[in-house]
């Protein structure tokens, strides 16, 4: 497997790895997680870095250094600077590691060779900060109204949207037409959502816009909250996690919820 996107993505590769360091503006977060709802080569290198980092940071892979390693690269530091420091080191013999710190302080036609060794070691352990949930969903929402990217499928006809996600995600979500209850089916579209591709069900409610984001979860807990001026609700039903984001208020959050929720039983 190739390390770099493939041809066609020369725009995402560069930011791909910033994008999984938390480093983008929203805005720019949105574009890219849009661009990944459709391009299984930018998804597939997104998962194989994460992965790699997860792999690092287990248990018995990460690194930890050695305190007699610890000093004496601050020793081989010292010592390029022409400063002293306190022997602290225990009499063992010389290892592999002192001497190749010995390399480093003899060759360094790098401004440090030294502190870029240091640094290296460093950075393994470096934490990657990522979008929450929230933001991510936040994120994917406003997206799809500004980038005129609501739906891939515009109907209101539950059994035109429901068989369109067949074969473009590896589960079934349940699709209702909510009329009746005043939240129309406006269509749905695939999009990418904590490292995975997620189902966008679109509804409206006097004007706004309602996106229902549906994915597979064994289990999870019913939250209601508001991120950045939109109000957020999650359920779980059938192995399925449910977020609804929106602008509608709270109450006719919570009434598209019960509404579905009804609906999806069968009630």
């Amino acid at each position: 497997m190739s390390d770099t996107p493939k041809q066609g993505c020369d725009q995402w590769g560069p930011v791909l790895h910033a994008f999984i360091d938390g480093e983008l503006d929203l805005v720019r977060a949105a574009e890219l997680e849009a661009h990944l709802a459709v391009c299984p080569d930018c998804r597939e290198e997104v998962e194989r870095v994460r992965g790699a980092r997860q792999r690092i940071g287990r248990e018995g892979v990460r690194f930890t250094m050695p305190e007699e390693t610890r000093l004496q690269v601050l020793d081989a530091l010292a010592r390029e600077q022409g400063v002293g420091v306190p022997a602290q080191r225990s009499g063992a013999a010389a290892s592999s590691w002192s001497r190749f710190f010995r390399f480093v302080r003899d060759w360094s036609f790098v401004p440090s060779l030294a502190a870029l060794a240091a640094s290296a070691m460093l950075f393994v352990n470096a934490p990657a900060p990522e979008l929450g949930i929230q933001d991510q969903l936040l994120a994917s929402h406003v997206q799809s109204m500004l980038a005129d990217h609501l739906v891939d499928v515009q109907t209101s006809d539950q059994h035109t949207v429901k068989p369109w996600f067949n074969g473009r995600i590896d589960f079934s979500p349940p699709v209702n037409d909510l009329a009746k209850d005043g939240f129309p089916l406006v269509g749905g579209r695939v999009d990418y959502v904590g490292g995975r591709v997620v189902a966008a069900l679109v509804y409206r409610r006097n004007g706004h816009v309602i996106n229902l984001f549906v994915w597979p979860q064994t289990a999870g807990r019913q939250t209601d909250g508001e991120h950045d001026g939109y109000n957020m609700v999650e359920w779980s039903a059938n192995g399925l996690v449910f977020w609804a984001v929106s602008d509608a208020s709270v109450g006719d959050l919570s009434a598209f919820r019960s509404s579905f929720m009804r609906a999806a039983s069968g009630m």
